[in-house]
């Protein structure tokens, strides 16, 4: 029998600017969106909210419909989370495209969105006009986007040129969602890499993003020394990127229902992470393993001071205990698991955010869902066993993007996502991760998983970094590639 997580919330059922902007409620000036290279550059929820309803007034002006995709091809900046609310909220769809992207993997995805408009960052634009015309998308509907005007670069338009005047988008409202349509309303397409095959655009309803926001919180404040209602003022750094679903929960969704000002980095740089944390007195940081083993292993952290730092989220992949205690050592502070994919949002099992937990695990099932651990054989296994996860909850995706079979087979006859991570739980509803299915690797009849011997490796004091993979030989055991320490 499924699992029930121990814990029940109320979730609004409503889209996600009410959810943010409820009618009876005071709208913050406090500067929550930061540029960390200029804290004069700044947003706070008053003046995101003026700027988002004159990008959803300009979109529904230029004659786009509900559920038109908007793709971004854009680095972080403070006017992301503009674009993200504004094209959501007037009922289109914001999809990221990775700025890492070519020009055969983005034209692949303007494509497969069909999208109407392109908003790009100035220094892709050369990327995005080839992209554009291997798939013939029109230049006029493509716009500049940057966090202070450009006017037109190479041809192509600012995106300020077609908002509503302030004065226009005074007037404009959006249309508050009912339950069932914030459960059928696409607001993200958010593309998962996957294992196998093209990259697959996974449907995230206004229902899905606000249930996860409020899972996390609820879980970020489980076995806390505060109340939620006075929680200590945080200051988070937002480095991971907005194309993708983590860096939308956190640095936009949930920095917005927390007012956490979070610090915005326009691209990943250890050393400038490691300035910024010291610079801003950051306390909050959401990441994955590489950036840990980067704290553990790399000469420069010992020489910037991060005793403002109290806490560490880290998802998106296995995690040693080994590793996060190393780093919850060096750097005093708790470094609290979650788990986590594209298709249930962001996240489904935490460690409570006041639990120091040292043993490696990703915690309990976040509030209003269930899992099951489920073998080989299609068989429900206990305590102890391992399984690939099975989820179902608020939070679990719309499907993948006009792809209904690939949206059938993800689900299994109960309705649960079946996700492709292998973990095992304990008798008190604790689980840990193993590794992923298709990433298993079988030596002399056994499953050998990756991550396992990447942690071991990872111990040695000379290992900067590791990745297991295996080779198909009939007597070869895996292999390690490796990365020494600068010293060796």
């Amino acid at each position: 029998m499924p699992s029930q997580s121990p814990f029940q919330i109320d979730i609004p059922a409503t889209d996600l600017l009410s959810y943010l902007f409820p009618p009876a409620q005071l709208v913050s000036d406090k500067p929550i969106w930061i540029d960390a290279d200029d804290t004069s550059h700044s947003l706070s929820p008053r003046q995101l909210l003026r700027w988002v309803k004159r990008l959803g007034a300009g979109l529904q002006a230029l004659g786009w419909k509900r559920q038109d995709v908007v793709m971004m091809y854009s680095h972080n900046h403070i006017f992301v989370p503009v674009a993200y609310l504004g094209i959501s909220g007037c009922g289109c769809i914001y999809s990221g495209c990775n700025p890492a992207y070519g020009v055969d993997e983005t034209a692949y995805q303007i494509q497969n969105t069909e999208c109407k408009v392109i908003l790009v960052e100035p220094p892709l634009l050369s990327t995005l006009l080839k992209a554009a015309a291997k798939t013939n998308f029109p230049s006029d509907r493509i716009f500049v986007f940057s966090d202070k005007e450009t006017g037109t670069v190479d041809g192509i338009r600012d995106w300020r040129t077609f908002l509503a005047s302030a004065s226009e988008a005074e007037s404009w409202t959006w249309s508050p969602m009912n339950a069932e349509q914030s459960r059928s309303t696409v607001a993200a397409l958010n593309y998962s890499s996957g294992t196998t095959g093209l990259p697959k655009g996974v449907m995230i309803s206004h229902q899905n993003v606000i249930a996860n926001v409020e899972q996390s919180v609820f879980m970020r404040d489980l076995e806390q020394p505060y109340h939620p209602s006075s929680r200590p003022e945080e200051r988070w750094l937002g480095f991971l990127p907005l194309y993708h679903a983590y860096g939308q929960l956190w640095s936009i969704v949930a920095a917005a229902r927390t007012l956490s000002p979070c610090y915005f980095m326009r691209a990943f740089n250890y050393v400038k992470f490691l300035e910024n944390i010291q610079k801003h007195r950051i306390t909050h940081i959401q990441t994955a393993p590489p950036v840990l083993v980067m704290l553990a292993k790399r000469p420069e952290t010992k020489a910037y001071d991060l005793s403002s730092l109290q806490n560490i989220l880290c998802g998106a992949a296995p995690l040693s205990k080994e590793l996060q205690n190393e780093v919850s050592a060096k750097c005093a502070l708790k470094v609290v698991q979650t788990w986590g994919m594209t298709e249930v949002t962001c996240s489904c099992l935490h460690v409570p955010g006041g639990r120091d937990d040292r043993s490696g695990s990703v915690g309990y099932i976040d509030p209003n869902a269930a899992m099951k651990l489920i073998d080989d054989e299609g068989k429900e296994v206990g305590p102890g066993e391992r399984g690939e996860i099975h989820v179902k909850g608020p939070n679990v995706c719309m499907g993948y993007w006009r792809n209904e079979r690939a949206t059938q087979e993800a689900f299994d006859e109960e309705g649960f996502l079946k996700t492709g991570d292998i973990a095992v739980k304990d008798e008190n509803g604790w689980y840990w991760i193993v590794d992923r299915k298709k990433e298993l690797i079988k030596v002399k009849g056994f499953q050998v998983a990756p991550a396992e011997l990447e942690a071991l490796l990872l111990e040695h004091e000379h290992v900067a970094d590791v990745a297991v993979c295996a080779l198909q030989l009939w007597v070869s055991p895996p292999k390690g590639c490796l990365v020494l320490t600068r010293a060796n």
